[in-house]
């Protein structure tokens, strides 16, 4: 494109290393700084951008950073990573040598072009003044400092006449900020409607869905104690479950706190209903970490029974314990375990087992959008592969007549359908059960949800039926 300035020389900014881990950026606690260390730790380390924005927040006292500052970093930190591709895009046209920045000159400079062309409250001329301003306390700082204050400079001024591709799938995959393979894929499968409906999917994060821990309290005395609150909500399709609007900090909400409400997904809900909990089962869910799947069932079972929650790292399966005590759940008994290990001496123990199985992720990846670049065929490979080795070693557990439930936060066959098909064709002693789910009818290897269309998240449920 052609513009009054030259293109920057990226060979200025040189003295910048890109092979060593991140350092943080001092500037006591300023919010674009904590910004940029964290961006470093998902770009360096990678590091999943929920934890490491929580690692980094929860290091500052609210004295240093307020709840304002606090929300304007989790916007850029998140706001950079989902846009992480156009942002790319954006920059590449105003370098003449993209392939020579360093991962900090790059992550500084998505910084600031994620402000200029998306934070319509932050002008220009602050969003380049403070980003540069970030830049001078890095080592070589002058330099430095210098290209990013020329290259954002340059995007103020032609942003509108830089050109998208003019490929239809190549310009999506720009323009949503997907990588280019998955793009594709997703296209093949879905075709170009739906495909850039999902693409464009975004998530309405003005609510959260809760279900009232019903060991507690009752429905009338647990909606009497959110209006108390001052929420809004609003009962959604499963039972004991509600939209709820100003809750404000989980953590710090009584109720909360008290085991009498818990935050789940709304799919997620779905999956653990499909289940059919019911008073003095045996349930296995299978890879169960954080917790609130194996909890919902042993609400479900009123102290009844017994949910053996298994996850394979010891932190994970502390999660879950904690979150057991904090219900006052006495049914839930948390294990270390690999579900991908068989278990024959416990076949055909279970009345039911739940798998909610490790997988891509893109299902949810609107609110978790580091999934999207951490995927390669390579990894999807390896996941499809673990994912059919837990189903195999997990479904024998299963009590004839009993029920398995296979789910999934992603939206990818080979992840769903194609292994429900697998398994059923090696396994006639099950059936699939395409009973309607709360209006929700699966197709014939389980039901596929799509956040654009049915406004939940991207999830795959399927449940099958041992007949013998």
């Amino acid at each position: 494109m052609e513009g009054k300035r030259k293109p920057p020389n990226t060979r200025q900014a040189k003295s910048i290393k890109s092979g060593k881990p991140s350092k943080s950026v001092s500037l006591d606690a300023n919010a674009r700084a904590i910004a940029l260390n964290t961006l470093q730790d998902i770009s360096r380390q990678d590091a999943y951008a929920s934890l490491a924005l929580d690692k980094r927040l929860s290091a500052i006292t609210p004295d240093r950073l307020d709840s304002r500052d606090r929300d304007f970093v989790t916007r850029l930190v998140y706001g950079v990573t989902e846009k992480r591709l156009m942002l790319d895009y954006m920059i590449d046209k105003l370098l003449r040598d993209p392939s020579g920045i360093e991962p900090l000159t790059r992550d500084i400079l998505r910084l600031g072009a994620y402000q200029i062309l998306y934070m319509d409250r932050v002008p220009d001329h602050a969003a380049t003044f403070e980003t540069v301003a970030v830049a001078k306390l890095l080592p070589a700082s002058m330099p430095f400092a210098s290209l990013v204050n020329s290259v954002l400079h340059r995007l103020i001024e032609q942003r509108r006449e830089i050109k998208l591709p003019e490929d239809e799938t190549e310009r999506l995959s720009v323009e949503k900020s997907w990588p280019l393979w998955l793009t594709k894929k997703l296209i093949d499968i879905y075709g170009m409607s739906d495909a850039a409906a999902f693409l464009g999917y975004h998530h309405d994060h003005s609510f959260l869905t809760i279900r009232m821990n019903t060991t507690r309290i009752n429905r009338e005395e647990f909606e009497k104690r959110m209006a108390a609150a001052g929420w809004t909500f609003s009962p959604w399709i499963v039972p004991g479950s509600y939209r709820v609007k100003g809750i404000g900090s989980i953590s710090a909400d009584k109720l909360y706190r008290g085991g009498f409400y818990s935050v789940i997904g709304q799919s997620s809900l779905l999956a653990a209903e499909a289940v059919g909990a019911k008073q003095g089962m045996r349930i296995l869910d299978a890879c169960a970490a954080p917790g609130g799947k194996s909890c919902h069932m042993a609400e479900r079972m009123q102290g009844t029974g017994r949910v053996v929650a298994w996850d394979i790292h010891p932190h994970r399966v502390e999660l879950i314990r904690s979150q057991a005590a904090r219900l006052s759940l006495e049914n839930i008994r948390p294990v270390e375990h690999d579900a991908a290990v068989p278990q024959s001496n416990m076949n055909e123990t279970y009345d039911a087992v739940l798998i909610d199985a490790p997988c891509s992720g893109l299902g949810v990846s609107h609110d978790k959008p580091d999934a999207r670049y951490r995927l390669t065929p390579e990894r999807l490979a390896e996941l499809v592969d673990t994912q059919y080795r837990i189903l195999s070693a997990c479904a024998p557990l299963a009590k004839r007549g009993g029920t398995l439930v296979y789910s999934t936060c992603t939206i990818l066959p080979e992840e769903n359908e194609g292994q429900v098909m697998r398994f059923l064709g090696e396994r006639p002693d099950f059936t699939l059960d395409r009973q309607t789910l709360y209006g929700f009818t699966p197709d014939e290897y389980g039901l596929t949800l799509l956040p654009h269309r049915d406004h939940v998240e991207g999830f795959f449920v399927a449940k099958i039926i041992r007949v013998s």
